[in-house]
């Protein structure tokens, strides 16, 4: 998979949501895997030629595993080539959420810890818009837990305001697929997750589901996305309700 191409999905994706605007100072949030590392790449790639003028750094929060820490090393080389300027956040989240609070399900916890660490230091830094490495795979199986675990049809948006914080949150990767993310993250320099928790989840528990019902739908993640994103084939009880009173 080249740049170009990666690329292609990216502008779309920025573009369709109205995600980059003039003057932006963007905080890529960066946790070193593939899909984060990506992200930053293909930002840094498209501020070079983009209409619209924006700034970008990096931010990583170092959850401080301490028998296990994480090698920030290859991210910062990376900021150098790429010509971005790297932060990493010193937490001790992952004291608190193994040791301390000795959380069974602590995915949630550290995910809205971590959210407010980057977000906190994206704002001292003078940034007003933040990126995450959400891909189209994810917003499919984001729906898909919402629906398993929680009994609720929803997933996150491309784009949305964080009113506490007075930061919006983008997601420029919404329209490239995971498969083209794999290929090409294969030449960059991904850091590997040091976190105990690192084994199956709930979210790989559903992209089990999605690749067995895969085998006879072949197209099943593509009809999925597409309705998701075509507010026009959404038909729910909702919207009978508010129809109800017409016949």
């Amino acid at each position: 998979m080249t740049t170009q191409k990666m690329l292609s999905g990216l502008r779309k994706g920025i573009t369709k949501y109205n995600m980059i605007k003039n003057g932006d100072k963007i905080a890529v949030g960066v946790s070193g895997g593939k899909d984060s590392v990506t992200l930053l790449k293909l930002l840094a790639e498209y501020r070079r030629f983009s209409p619209e003028r924006f700034d970008l750094i990096a931010i990583s929060v170092d959850l401080n595993f301490k028998d296990n820490p994480t090698d920030f090393e290859p991210l910062k080389n990376l900021c150098n080539e790429l010509n971005v300027e790297y932060f990493i956040e010193k937490t001790d989240i992952g004291q608190i959420v193994f040791d301390v609070r000795k959380e069974s399900n602590p995915c949630a916890l550290c995910s809205k810890m971590r959210k407010g660490a980057l977000n906190s230091l994206a704002k001292e830094k003078g940034c007003n818009k933040v990126a995450l490495g959400h891909h189209a795979d994810d917003l499919i199986d984001t729906l898909l837990l919402s629906l398993f675990y929680e009994g609720r049809l929803s997933t996150f948006a491309p784009k949305s305001y964080l009113d506490k914080t007075d930061l919006t949150l983008i997601r420029p990767m919404i329209m490239i697929k995971e498969m083209d993310i794999i290929s090409y993250a294969k030449n960059l320099p991904i850091v590997k997750s040091c976190c105990p928790a690192n084994t199956f989840t709930k979210r790989e528990y559903v992209k089990d589901v999605i690749r067995r019902i895969g085998e006879d739908i072949p197209n099943v993640r593509d009809m999925m996305f597409t309705a998701l994103i075509h507010p026009e084939r959404y038909n729910l009880f909702d919207k009978f309700e508010s129809e109800i009173d017409k016949f």
